[in-house]
């Protein structure tokens, strides 16, 4: 029999088939309806960080116009960071439920405001919102399980099994035709909406091709897998069993595995122990000796080291000077924090290898930036940005320049992190 007429009757027998279509119609909808959730989150927070950008605007023109020194403008003065959503967020939300995307900082202790909200520990995630990624990852192997797994037994309870061994050619590639056949049909399902909404959100060309072909790895993968385990002269109980015992391996137990056991060999402080560290040290600088707390700032900055001596009672060069000590202090604790969250996802990526649903949600994360070293990059632009702020204000704290609110134009403006 020629590749053409197995292909027609292989078709023919598809298109009678009503529960493929129901599954076929699952799939598309479920795929819309995941991608518009997650549309609909990206605009919610695009438009968010909009309306912040003008509020952030007024607030601190309001506040400036009150103010009368240096110290003053730099203490009532909100600043609006934020990490905008990609143009393929939509897809793969990522750690953006759980990590922070935006803050409004002031010139004051830095770590506490990153830390303010405790974020948790990255690994692997069990359950997580209903996105493209979680339902490409997790879903669809179960669906594709449920329409592969009795592709030779249904043939032989209903008494076909030799007669269409007998009649092909090959009788191997007969099963992978139809499994490719039912497999191409979710793939199409599956990605169509993604197309659809690429084109809406203006994702790029290349990031699409990219997410495609790790759907179709994906989805390959899977395909296989129910080719051989339906091969097996088993009732269709022990092969449905078996394939479900794959999937919950690779999808739960390996994930939960490897996340005890990185927790365990990379242990981390919490945001919250960073926060109060901070907090700790700037709030026993007000009883400490000046001398004591402006040496410890002039270790970091030796430039300010020699102008003139805090005398008054209040001075805002002390009172910056000792921010900035809160977050000296805090700063080894911060960046082992910082360096354990790599090293975490760095070992959660070779465990991924081991668990496919993992590292397909992984992969589509990356696309979408929304993994964790996506969320580093943002703290990491935070930090950059405090430190263009304290570099504007320094010299006039330290150097005594007469205010000027003329001068306040050249205040630094946020640069999102790429």
């Amino acid at each position: 029999m020629s590749i053409v007429n197995a292909l027609q009757r292989e078709i023919k027998f598809i298109s009678k088939d009503r529960s493929i279509w129901f599954w076929m119609a699952i799939v598309i909808g479920l795929s819309a309806l995941s991608l518009g959730f997650g549309l609909a989150e990206v605009n919610h927070q695009q438009a968010t960080i909009e309306k912040l950008l003008i509020v952030d605007q007024e607030d601190r023109n309001a506040h400036l116009e009150k103010q009368k020194s240096w110290g003053g403008a730099a203490y009532y003065s909100f600043h609006l960071s934020y990490d905008a959503p990609s143009n393929f967020a939509y897809a793969a939300l990522g750690l953006r439920d759980v990590q922070a995307w935006k803050h409004r900082i002031r010139m004051l202790a830095l770590e506490g405001q990153i830390y303010e909200r405790d974020v948790g520990n990255p690994s692997f995630a069990l359950v997580g919102r209903f996105d493209f990624a979680f339902l490409s990852a997790f879903i669809i192997p179960l669906i594709l399980i449920i329409l592969l797994y009795d592709l030779r037994s249904s043939e032989r309870s209903a008494g076909r099994y030799n007669l269409l061994e007998a009649t092909a050619a090959q009788a191997n590639n007969l099963w992978l035709l139809r499994a490719s056949l039912r497999g191409g049909m979710l793939y199409l399902c599956l990605v169509t909406p993604l197309v659809c909404t690429a084109i809406i959100a203006g994702t790029s060309f290349g990031t699409l091709i990219f997410a495609c072909l790790f759907l179709l790895a994906y989805i390959l993968f899977w395909m296989l897998l129910c080719l051989v385990v339906s091969a097996w002269q088993k009732p269709d109980a022990v092969l449905l069993t078996a394939l479900l015992s794959i999937w919950i391996s690779t999808a739960v137990i390996i994930p939960a595995g490897a996340r005890l056991a990185i927790d365990k060999a990379v242990a981390l402080p919490a945001g919250s122990d960073i926060l109060l560290l901070q907090r700790e040290a700037v709030n026993d600088a007000w009883d400490l000796p000046r001398e004591t707390t402006m040496q410890t700032f002039y270790e970091k900055y030796p430039e300010w080291a020699e102008y003139q001596a805090v005398e008054q009672p209040f001075e805002w060069q002390w009172y910056y000077a000792f921010q900035q000590v809160g977050d000296q202090k805090a700063e080894a604790l911060s960046k082992a924090y910082r360096d354990g969250r790599l090293k975490r996802d760095k070992l959660a990526n070779w465990a991924a290898l081991l668990a496919p649903p993992a590292l397909l949600e992984r992969a589509l994360q990356k696309l979408a930036n929304t993994d964790i070293k996506a969320s580093i990059r943002y703290e990491d632009s935070v930090r950059d940005y405090h430190a263009e702020l304290r570099a504007f204000y320094y010299p006039k704290f330290f150097e005594n320049q007469t205010f000027d609110k003329a001068l306040l134009e050249g205040l630094p403006e946020y640069k999102a992190a790429k």
